[in-house]
């Protein structure tokens, strides 16, 4: 486990799994041929697995505690979810409840949960299975959705075509939470307290949304998918395959790496592994590099 803070905030990662996740060019098609070599020095091995033509990709999730809420952002792929459709999150037994005990927080004490977005790797733990049935993990919290996140991966309302691999997962994670009456619709803007503030972030998603955390002048941004590894930040421009609507995307990801560059908020991507969790960055050429750590 690993903890910080955001001025009098709170932060500790709740980790479900780290490690060699997906070729490059699969998940990020338009990067240049020659990305790998040019940044071996400090790509590999942190965020990159030569041997294995693998991105080290995280997935954890964060309790924020306010002094007034206890949040979850980011709420992993979950445990016994079947998922052939994508192999690492499939059939997952881990110890993250255990984790997240441990960090002092029991699901009954979470107020709010709130995801950047509804993807498969970021819904999971919404349910938990139960006397045969998913059933809300955090019986006690009201869980934020981003109205227009919600309709994107509504049945009924989906406007593109299906993600395969999404699966089941609005099904054994989403639709349970609406059932029991916890989940709660916000718009761009919505405040879970005067610290933490719900932001469109649209392009990886039609929906995509982050959250700010303010506190004693400092910033952190959770960024979700914004970026899944720093090599987007030095090619920034680069999306991946999965993003919805891709000029939205670039906009997105170029507008955030110039206001944390230019402030110093620290930024708190969704995959990003450790000791990079948190990060600060700075311009660099036309791409921006991560400030090393003090």
């Amino acid at each position: 486990m690993f903890t910080t803070a955001i001025g009098a905030l709170r932060l500790d990662r709740i980790d479900e799994l780290s490690g060699p996740a997906v070729s490059p060019r699969k998940l990020l098609p338009e990067l240049p041929p020659d990305a790998e070599a040019r940044h071996a020095s400090w790509f590999a091995p942190t965020f990159y697995d030569p041997q294995k033509d693998a991105l080290i990709l995280s997935l954890h999730g964060w309790i924020v505690r306010t002094g007034k809420h206890t949040v979850l952002m980011e709420a992993c792929g979950g445990n016994h979810k079947n998922r052939p459709e994508y192999p690492r999150v499939h059939q997952l037994d881990s110890p993250w409840l255990s984790r997240l005990r441990s960090a002092g927080v029991a699901p009954e004490e979470v107020d709010f949960v709130f995801c950047s977005h509804l993807h498969v790797d970021h819904i999971g733990w919404y349910t938990e299975m139960k006397n045969g049935r998913w059933v809300p993990t955090f019986p006690n919290a009201k869980y934020l959705m981003a109205q227009r996140e919600f309709d994107n991966w509504n049945h009924a309302t989906r406007t593109l075509p299906p993600l395969n691999l999404q699966g089941s997962c609005f099904e054994d994670s989403v639709r349970p939470v609406i059932e029991s009456g916890q989940a709660v619709m916000v718009d761009d803007g919505h405040e879970i307290d005067d610290a933490l503030k719900v932001e469109a972030s649209y392009g990886h998603t039609l929906g995509h949304c982050s959250l700010r955390a303010t506190s004693r002048g400092e910033t952190g941004i959770f960024c979700g998918d914004i970026m899944h590894s720093p090599i987007e930040m030095t090619y920034p421009h680069v999306n991946t395959y999965a993003c919805e609507d891709q000029d939205a995307a670039r906009a997105t990801r170029r507008r955030l790496l110039e206001e944390a560059a230019e402030y110093g908020h620290t930024l708190i991507p969704a995959h990003f592994p450790h000791p990079y969790s948190t990060v600060r960055v700075k311009l660099a050429g036309d791409g921006f590099a991560i400030v090393p750590n003090a």
